[in-house]
């Protein structure tokens, strides 16, 4: 079940609000646990036992790591939390990668597993191995509430996209929270917005670039490809940070508050600059839990730039099993190791357009490397951006594509900026913002009424 579907909005959600406040309080956490299996298992029931069987182990190992604290055993539980983790979302997302590069190298015979990947594994292991490691570094208490903990992991408004919502980020609201008709009307309010997003700006903004990566790459023209790749890109922001702010407001709903995922990123001048506004909760996890322990950048120059590989190759796997992932990280890695060694300085004594137009060209072809599983048809596309694979400049298609889809690029590039920040702020907006939701919310729901085009990005990670 997505949060962009009727049976969501209309029965699932509905039912969910209306049950748990009518709950006692005690019971809250019960119900919401139970509410967010259900959630699950509207896709993949089988895999609520891995799920439970994470929140299990990970629910005894806080216990013990707390218990031998100081003691070598404490590092020893840690060790067995972290490679129990680390091996299921091996298992699942990267099994098969493992044994088709082994056939490969090898030339072996070994048979794929063929194992679904589990909806949120990679989002909801992070969460867990977080909570151990806050455990062992005395940042939180041991949660001694099994209920608690597994609601925690479980929770089904950030289950199965993100934000990475750590432990000690709801620490308090796991055991006393209290909603306000305030702090459910702005819950309310991010959840429409991000609807909006998800709905009327990447599902139609995702249909020109699902054309265009399906056309004839003989007959795509350079024109063509760059705007296909950049529908991608504001196709993949909306639909996430759409999704994100859903999370959000639904978090708020039931009285959590999740950290936010986005900050506007497409109005970065710099590639370090975009990750820092990009994804936040996967960025500051890789921060505190890979990067700072490895040395981060106290160790001199080449240790640093070690810890930036090893932090983006990590990264790019983490997105998928496929070695465009990995190049994909490497290639920010290698971008940002360059901005530290001194084209940030250079780039900051420029004029901000010339800064911007340098970020979003190796952004844009940052995309093509991550769209394009198989990287022969990536590079393939690169040629025919850069117009050096004989493609035409354009044609009536590309001019077509251009006509029928302007306004969007410009409503979609308007949305990506803090301008609707700034304009809900007026006074005569705020009037109005109770319609201006409805409407969003109204059309949302034709949209999805009459619409068959309605993926998730990132269901695939």
């Amino acid at each position: 079940m997505v949060f962009s579907s009727i049976v969501f909005l209309f029965v699932f959600l509905p039912i969910t609000l209306f049950i748990y406040y009518l709950s006692h309080r005690k019971m809250k956490n019960l119900l919401l646990l139970i509410l967010s299996l259900i959630f699950y298992a509207w896709g993949e029931p089988i895999y609520i036992l891995l799920m439970l069987l994470s929140a299990v182990m990970d629910y005894l190992h806080g216990l013990l790591i707390a218990k031998f604290k100081g003691k070598v055993f404490a590092k020893l539980f840690l060790l067995s939390s972290l490679i129990f983790n680390i091996g299921l979302l091996s298992f699942f997302k990267y099994a098969d990668f493992f044994i088709e590069n082994l056939n490969l190298l090898m030339g072996a015979d070994l048979k794929l597993l063929n194992l679904p990947l589990p909806i949120g594994i990679s989002f909801y292991t992070f969460q867990t191995m977080s909570y151990t490691i806050d455990v062992y570094r005395g940042k939180v208490q041991p949660q001694k509430n099994p209920i608690a903990l597994a609601m925690y992991i479980c929770l089904f408004p950030q289950l199965i996209a993100g934000p990475i919502v750590r432990y000690e980020t709801i620490e308090k609201e796991l055991v006393h929270r209290r909603v306000t008709i305030h702090q459910f009307a702005d819950g309310v309010r991010l959840f429409v917005i991000g609807l909006g997003k998800k709905v009327l700006l990447a599902n139609n903004i995702g249909l020109l670039w699902n054309d265009i990566e399906n056309q004839n790459m003989l007959e795509l023209t350079v024109v063509s490809s760059w705007v296909g790749i950049l529908a991608f890109a504001m196709q993949i922001y909306f639909d996430f940070s759409g999704y994100s702010d859903m999370a959000r407001g639904l978090g708020k709903m039931f009285g959590f508050t999740f950290p936010i995922n986005f900050n506007y990123p497409y109005i970065s001048r710099s590639i370090s600059e975009f990750w820092r506004r990009w994804h936040m909760t996967l960025g500051g996890w890789f921060r505190d839990y890979v990067y700072i322990p490895l040395g981060g950048n106290r160790e001199g120059k080449l240790k640093l730039y070690r810890n930036l590989f090893i932090v983006w190759g990590l990264t790019g796997f983490w997105h998928g099993a496929s070695w465009n992932f990995v190049v994909w990280g490497i290639y920010f890695g290698i971008l940002i190791a360059i901005e530290r060694a001194g084209l940030h300085k250079l780039l900051s004594k420029t004029h901000p357009v010339i800064q911007h137009i340098y970020f979003i060209f190796f952004i844009l072809i940052g995309w093509v490397l991550f769209v394009f599983d198989d990287l022969t048809i990536g590079f393939q596309y690169l040629t025919i951006m850069f117009g050096v694979s004989g493609n035409p400049l354009l044609n009536q298609q590309t001019i077509y594509e251009l006509y029928t889809n302007g306004i969007l690029f410009v409503v979609t590039i308007i949305a990506a900026m803090p301008v609707i920040k700034v304009i809900e702020n007026r006074k005569i907006v705020t009037l109005f913002s109770p319609f201006i939701y409805f409407a969003i919310l109204l059309l949302s729901t034709a949209f999805l009424v009459n619409e068959s085009y309605n993926p998730f990005l990132y269901f695939r990670f």
